[in-house]
């Protein structure tokens, strides 16, 4: 499959990679007063650029939290350290999906660079009450927010007023997410002050991307009180509101089941298929829609093997 060109930079972090916590590309600031830990996580996948450039600005800009504690992680440096423009869905990890080892039986067995990174960041998570993780697409694709489960992460999504689309979602059946683990597990999120948000900036190597996840960090930052509203400094990175969220909840996902797995049209996201029985795809047997108006969320075929989720199917739920 021909990949989508890459135009958005490579960043430099070289000055920022050492970290101030021990632990490299983990920075951590306190602010000395009472509030809520706020985590911003980028490079979970190595070509995942735009979460990076936004953890850099804000360190740049010298951003530090009025109230509470700011922590931001570069988190797959080893695979960041791979990326090649050219042929960048090699360097989205080394061994392993970074976002599919949050579970304690995989973070306790060493046997992947993914997993030792991930050992290594877990105390940042475990410490953090909210979390946002930036990450990009590998396709063209509008942005979402993937709130998991938990209703406070959707009434969060939806107070940040960017980006439209929110996915309620459970996650993928090959592993946990850092989004999902511990203390943001859905079970855990009702009923207490953690909050737990992923957004897909955009495609990879969309310079939107890049300016997706600034605005993110903003909204975040400003709704978490980790920062004062409206500061005039972090104004230029804020993107217009989103005039029409939507919420879908996705109700299951395709799983290739051989690495021959094609859609039957080029999809790139956020299709709303009108007749439950549609073919959209072919693996072993033709792969349908299972109801009307069925949403395709984020179809790709780019990282496709087996036992990988290809396309979620989802329904809307709210619209305002």
């Amino acid at each position: 499959m021909t990949s989508p060109s890459f135009e958005l930079d490579y960043p430099d972090i070289g000055a920022w990679r050492a970290g101030n916590t021990g632990v490299a590309g983990v920075w951590s600031f306190d602010s000395g007063e009472p509030g809520r830990h706020a985590l911003i996580t980028a490079l979970v996948h190595g070509n995942e650029l735009c979460g990076a450039w936004a953890i850099k600005a804000l360190l740049e800009a010298g951003v530090r939290p009025a109230r509470g504690r700011l922590t931001l992680a570069f988190c797959n440096l080893e695979a960041f350290d791979r990326f090649d423009a050219a042929n960048h869905d090699a360097s989205r990890f080394v061994d392993d999906d970074m976002n599919r080892q949050w579970s304690p039986a995989r973070l306790a067995d060493p046997t992947s660079a993914e997993r030792r990174r991930a050992a290594a960041l877990v105390p940042f998570v475990e410490a953090a009450d909210w979390l946002l993780d930036l990450h990009s697409m590998h396709e063209r694709s509008t942005p979402l927010t993937l709130t998991g489960l938990a209703q406070p992460n959707v009434d969060l999504a939806l107070a940040l007023k960017a980006p439209t689309t929110i996915v309620v979602d459970a996650g993928h059946g090959d592993g946990v997410r850092m989004r999902d683990y511990g203390r943001f597990a859905p079970a855990n999120v009702e009923g207490s002050h953690a909050r737990s948000l992923l957004v897909e900036c955009g495609y990879h190597g969309d310079p939107l991307s890049r300016a997706v996840a600034l605005d993110q960090c903003v909204r975040f930052l400003e709704h978490s009180g980790a920062i004062a509203s409206n500061r005039a400094d972090l104004d230029a990175w804020r993107l217009p509101d989103a005039a029409t969220p939507q919420v879908l909840r996705v109700t299951g996902a395709v799983v290739a089941q051989s690495d021959n797995f094609r859609f039957a049209a080029p999809y790139a996201g956020l299709e709303v298929i009108p007749r439950a029985g549609t073919v959209i795809g072919h693996d072993t047997m033709p792969v349908t829609t299972p109801y009307d108006d069925c949403v395709l969320v984020m179809p790709s075929t780019r990282q496709a093997r087996v036992g990988v989720t290809v396309v979620r199917f989802a329904h809307v739920v709210a619209a305002a």
